[in-house]
């Protein structure tokens, strides 16, 4: 499974296209697809980025709720009703879509923010204040992990 690490900023151009960062290219490609696959976040205003393999085992989790249940169809609709898969060019860039550049007000810079096993694009100045909130929120509430059972 990818692991998506650090923040890079880099530039869109003038044609809406910005190059995915070089360590997790090839996290991004499969046999099935080399690329990324993007929606708007359902609660920043930034993007959610998933490699294709993770969004296959988004879908198998959708198994969980009742088919047309009122859960299911909130859950699909926001998540793959609204997902782009966009394949890397020659260069390793994407083309992103203005639907998408607009949801995360991205208009010059882009920062790639690694969370784990999915990744999100934001606005840089934007991520800025969020990191500042959610390092706070960290504190605020003593937040750690637990490993292998222990704190």
């Amino acid at each position: 499974m990818a692991l998506f690490l650090a923040t890079h900023i880099n530039k869109l151009d003038k044609k809406g296209r910005v190059s995915v960062p070089a360590a997790w290219r090839a996290s991004l490609t499969s046999p099935e697809f080399a690329g990324v696959v993007l929606t708007p976040s359902h609660k920043n205003p930034c993007l959610d980025g998933f490699a294709i393999g993770r969004m296959t085992q988004l879908a198998s989790a959708m198994d969980d709720y009742a088919f047309y249940s009122d859960d299911q169809a909130a859950l699909a609709t926001t998540l793959f009703g609204n997902a782009h898969p966009l394949a890397f060019d020659a260069d390793g860039r994407i083309t992103l879509p203005e639907t998408l550049a607009g949801h995360a007000k991205i208009s010059e810079n882009i920062a790639f923010i690694g969370l784990g096993q999915f990744f999100q694009l934001w606005e840089p100045a934007a991520l800025a204040a969020h990191q500042t909130a959610q390092r706070a929120r960290v504190q605020q509430h003593n937040l750690t992990l637990k490993l292998g059972g222990h704190a």
